[in-house]
């Protein structure tokens, strides 16, 4: 008779979601610095980074700003349901930032496995393509064969993230004049779009608690860490 070990059990894994300019990156910050004193802690960033780039092409003398709209328009269109992919090249460009964001994820959950309690700015999820950290080729179309591969391979990479659950997701939640006041370089449209989905994300029904992520923050994080209690 064989007998097998049973599964590691990971570490905790809370996560924050809202749109640009909730607090999450402030959030996870103050949260990974206070659990850190109690437990090993690890916060991880699960967004492409793709808006970081942008802003350092745009530094660049003479082109910068040029190739920056370029690309903000082929990846704009990309993202929107209805639209055609525009090219091969805009196609790798995306699917690429899914596999760094892949990456990230996998040692992420390593980490997890190791014992380090985690907390992400951002989190993977399927329900809405094209934007909000969800699968970036899946919401246009294409008739491109090679393309097509790609779409389907990233949304596959995208179903494996979904899969884990985290044990806890702050859902931080804002007002688009709001979230425009804290972040004015962001596209009004887009910070609008992320507004209206965020109540509409379920995370295959994870834990989710409802923040007002427009209240003082010395509320707001009193309130993540007394919920961070019960669940640890």
């Amino acid at each position: 008779m064989s007998y097998q070990n049973p599964p590691k059990q990971l570490a905790p894994l809370i996560a924050f979601i809202g749109c640009d300019g909730s607090g999450k990156s402030t959030l996870s910050i103050d949260l990974t610095n206070s659990l850190s004193k109690l437990r090993p802690t690890k916060r991880c960033y699960l967004g492409q980074g793709s808006g970081n780039i942008g802003r350092k092409i745009k530094e660049i003398k003479l082109i910068g700003p040029f190739l920056d709209r370029i690309i903000d328009k082929k990846a704009s269109t990309a993202r929107k349901k209805g639209n055609k992919i525009p090219g091969v090249l805009t196609a790798i460009v995306i699917f690429i930032f899914s596999c760094v964001r892949f990456y990230h994820f996998k040692q992420m959950m390593n980490l997890r496995k190791k014992g380090v309690t985690i907390i992400t700015d951002r989190y993977p999820q399927t329900e809405v393509s094209g934007f909000y950290d969800g699968p970036g080729l899946s919401a246009a179309h294409t008739n491109n064969w090679f393309i097509s591969k790609l779409v389907k391979c990233e949304y596959k990479l995208y179903e494996q993230m979904a899969s884990e659950k985290p044990d806890l997701i702050f859902r931080l939640n804002i007002d688009v004049d709001t979230a425009f006041q804290r972040k004015q370089d962001h596209d009004y449209d887009l910070l609008k779009a992320k507004v209206e989905v965020t109540p509409k994300l379920s995370f295959k029904n994870a834990h989710i608690v409802d923040i007002d992520a427009t209240i003082p923050y010395k509320e707001v994080y009193q309130t993540v860490t007394d919920m961070v209690k019960q669940v640890l």
